[in-house]
């Protein structure tokens, strides 16, 4: 059966899984980009943007296996673009241009219905207004014998853990200090959600650990 995951997921040292005030111009918010310094040198990332080179080693690794045996994702609409409310048009199609690097089935939560939209490369987006379960139900389905990611964002992982979806999660610690932002765990009791961790190993930016049940 079907695993739902979190894998690649950047946080800082203090705890926050994005900055503050998420718009255009800081899409990951204010500073959020320093999370995600450790994947943005890899391989993994240069190969998805159509690039060669970048850095190999433990980094790199867990980049790899994070789209591995993926076979559907789920994200908030806040990780999906900044538009907010009704869409007023269908103009915006995300912050990954005609090619996502999903290649799978996306379910996207909105409170606000949009037609599905398909993308180059294997990736469509499915806009679902009736909420977690909903989402959850269309990914296994579409995933089949593959996994289901919840690649996002906070509030969305949140909502999964809570709800005690998620069954592991690879969390990627940056040596960076925000101070501000949306922090992933606040009020949240991991060790009552039955999870322990079972992996951590030091990459050459950032610190890999494995939580699972």
């Amino acid at each position: 059966m079907n695993k739902v995951r979190v894998a690649a997921f950047s946080i800082s040292i203090d705890g926050f899984g994005a900055g503050p005030r998420q718009d255009l111009v800081n899409p990951l918010g204010v500073r959020g980009r320093e999370l995600h310094g450790w994947f943005f040198d890899t391989e993994v990332f240069g190969r998805i943007h159509g690039h060669s080179g970048g850095r190999q080693g433990v980094d790199n690794d867990f980049a790899r296996r994070s789209f591995e045996n993926v076979g559907a994702w789920i994200m908030g609409r806040n990780m999906f673009g900044p538009v907010r409310g009704p869409w007023l048009d269908e103009s915006w199609k995300g912050w990954w241009g005609e090619n996502p690097p999903y290649h799978t089935p996306v379910f996207v939560l909105t409170h606000n219905p949009r037609a599905p939209l398909t993308m180059a490369g294997g990736t469509t987006f499915y806009f679902v207004t009736d909420g977690l379960d909903s989402a959850l139900r269309q990914a296994r389905e579409a995933a089949g014998d593959k996994d289901v990611r919840i690649g996002g964002g906070v509030s969305t992982l949140r909502q999964y853990l809570i709800a005690g979806r998620i069954e592991e999660m690879h969390l990627a610690i940056s040596p960076v200090l925000l101070g501000e932002g949306e922090p992933l765990f606040s009020g949240i009791d991991l060790p009552a959600l039955g999870f322990t961790v079972v992996k951590s190993v030091a990459g050459e930016a950032a610190t890999h650990v494995v939580i699972a049940k």
